[in-house]
């Protein structure tokens, strides 16, 4: 009895030391990579969230002699002032003097000319794990780049924040876009490495084209793992309660509901200025600098739903995408013509490429439940998960 309360107090012990190991992420783990640097011209494909050790990653690399001959910002800018949607143009890094070359302005895929100097290109970019995040898009478009050219992709892994489930449903490739652009349901539960190993695997590159790719992975991760990025994501995901709200509310950027830009709080909030008298919370969007300068209902007061104190478990408990809050606005909304009619302003964006598909706006006009709304995304989410399996490199 004795030994047997040991081994348990034991297996207890090294499941709460494992369960709270500190996540270490590619990147930091420089023993593992730097070697393989040395001799070589590097080019990187980076923002604010590539970090080692709390500092910029091409700032520190650059100390420690890494040769880093370019530098590729995605959108938002390499050093993340830039805000969304704003193309970004080339400059020089003020802080090395690196050259520094935008993927989101005129090229969004680095050429021959570019890649031309580089013995290797290295990935280092915090996702969020949605389907509407711009940045995998990026990862394909340098993949293919380096494949073409004959150059070799080092991929230093990051946590997925919500890499906790997989839902919503698959993209409908007929509404491809630079927020939709791969049959992946809107959360895909993977890292950027997992989805590297997708897009080669799947055969997904332009003519089934396969890049060379080498991974950092992290340890101590689980895609359970609840994390806490060090870094903002985005200018507007500037809070843990943002990002993992960010799957559910950024729906409603092809609706005339505001999700909060022009506040300090985005992507916490819903409300729009004719919701006044059904909803006592209320929020004023206003011009805010880097992160968003012309948002929807600028200046003027809207009404609706305050989520930053909304128990983020419950999503980590139902493993869903939250569709009662879609639900809820449209019925609450008076004037239903116009709640999905993206040509009232430039701040709305097409519902149908942020679902993937053109059939939830049609299942909310038509009252669908949610419960109807979801038998609707089978058999292809179930397809997926299955599929996404023989690419995963942790539980």
């Amino acid at each position: 009895m004795f030994k047997k309360e040991i081994t348990l107090l034991l297996s207890t012990v090294l499941f709460v030391s494992v369960a709270t190991a500190q996540i270490c992420t590619g990147a930091d783990q420089t023993e593992k990579y730097i070697p393989y640097l040395k001799g070589k011209r590097i080019g990187m494909v980076v923002n604010p969230t590539s970090i080692i050790d709390g500092k910029s990653s091409v700032d520190s690399l650059h100390k420690r002699g890494v040769n880093i001959v370019k530098v590729f910002g995605p959108e938002h800018g390499f050093r993340g002032d830039v805000g969304a949607g704003v193309h970004v143009g080339n400059s020089v890094d003020p802080a090395t003097g690196i050259p520094v070359i935008s993927l989101y302005g005129k090229n969004d895929k680095p050429t021959k000319e570019m890649l031309a100097n580089i013995d290797l290109m290295i990935f280092d970019i915090q996702d969020v794990g949605a389907r509407y995040y711009t940045y995998l898009a990026t990862m394909h478009r340098v993949m293919e780049a380096c494949a073409e050219n004959g150059k070799e992709l080092l991929i230093l892994d990051r946590p997925n924040p919500n890499g906790y489930f997989v839902d919503g449903p698959v993209l409908d490739m007929k509404l491809k876009s630079g927020i939709g652009y791969h049959p992946v349901p809107i959360a895909h539960g993977m890292t950027v490495a997992e989805y590297a190993q997708m897009l080669n695997g799947e055969g997904w590159l332009a003519n089934g084209i396969k890049c060379k790719i080498k991974i950092i992975p992290m340890t101590n991760y689980r895609h359970d793992t609840p994390y806490v990025l060090p870094v903002n994501p985005s200018p507007n995901l500037n809070t843990n309660q943002s990002i993992l709200l960010y799957p559910s509310l950024c729906l409603f950027e092809g609706t005339i509901i505001s999700q909060g830009r022009g506040t300090m709080f985005p992507f916490a909030v819903l409300g729009n200025p004719d919701l006044k008298g059904k909803y006592s919370f209320s929020f004023t969007p206003v011009a805010i600098k880097g992160m968003s300068e012309t948002p929807l209902f600028k200046d003027v007061t809207c009404y609706g739903l305050d989520l930053r104190k909304y128990d983020v478990n419950k999503l980590r408990t139902s493993k869903k995408v939250n569709l009662r809050w879609l639900i809820e606005m449209y019925k609450s909304y008076p004037f239903k013509e116009k709640f999905f009619d993206f040509t009232q302003s430039k701040q709305m964006g097409n519902f149908d490429k942020l679902a993937g598909t053109y059939d939830l706006k049609k299942q909310i006009v038509a009252g669908w439940s949610e419960e109807q709304i979801r038998k609707s995304w089978e058999p292809k989410l179930s397809v997926f998960k299955t599929m996404r399996q023989k690419y995963l490199l942790y539980k």
